[in-house]
């Protein structure tokens, strides 16, 4: 079966302007202060601008990678002409709904880079215990994928469901605790790899086995109810870089 890519928009244009201002607002602040991309996440400013933009203009692509069929009784409704009278029939059938499995751009893939970038480089490069930085960060994403889980909802018509402002107070929690247990590491590189990932873990790829029950036409890894989560997440690394370190 071939896919094509599937284009939709998971949230509103009122919230997207606010997501957009708020990034702009946040990057012009971070900007004149100080270069804490370099500092704290090891990107470049225009570097992290730039990614920051194109996650969220990738909230609107959906890759499809899998294709599920249900079975599920429906009404149909037959028209029977008489003698020249109309007559309008319900019947009881059996209907396929086709729910297409589909990975979000911006919710997930540049995220999930982002993070491997973090892991790869930004920890071993530019944390003075990297090995400490590891563990607080496996355990931040253990707590934040757990707590997200509890909150996830299955929405029918939409897919899995988190409050958008969720994942960054618990990410920013854990985060700042964490960094007080000596020796101190980067609550940024804690808060965002800990926050997307454990967003995408614990709302969407812990939920998958629901797919059946969500009745949508698009279910998006990435997407849908857990993009502003991840984004919002994203935001609130960059944040804890000025304020802690």
């Amino acid at each position: 079966m071939t896919y094509r890519s599937v284009v939709y928009r998971p949230i509103t244009i009122t919230y997207f302007i606010t997501l957009m201002l708020t990034t702009l607002l946040l990057f012009t602040l971070l900007t004149y202060t100080i270069p804490v991309f370099v500092k704290g996440l090891g990107i470049p400013v225009p570097i992290a601008l730039l990614l920051f933009y194109l996650a969220l203009m990738g909230s609107c692509i959906n890759i499809p990678i899998k294709s599920y069929e249900t079975y599920e009784p429906a009404i149909v409704i037959r028209e029977v002409r008489i003698f020249g009278i109309k007559w309008i029939l319900p019947a009881f059938d059996i209907g396929v709904r086709r729910t297409i499995l589909a990975i979000n751009v911006g919710g997930a893939i540049i995220p999930v880079l982002i993070s491997l970038f973090l892991l790869t480089y930004t920890i071993p490069v530019h944390e003075e215990n990297p090995a400490s930085t590891y563990i607080k960060t496996l355990i931040a994403l253990i707590a934040v994928t757990y707590f997200i889980n509890k909150v996830a909802r299955v929405v029918p018509g939409l897919g899995i469901a988190v409050p958008g402002f969720l994942p960054p107070i618990i990410t920013a929690i854990t985060s700042i605790l964490l960094h007080a247990i000596p020796p101190k590491s980067n609550p940024a590189v804690i808060a965002y790899i800990s926050g997307t990932l454990g967003t995408l873990i614990g709302a969407d790829l812990m939920n998958l086995n629901k797919i059946i029950r969500i009745r949508a036409r698009v279910v998006s890894i990435g997407g849908a109810g857990t993009f502003d989560g991840i984004y919002l997440t994203g935001l609130m690394a960059s944040a804890l870089t000025l304020l802690v370190i």
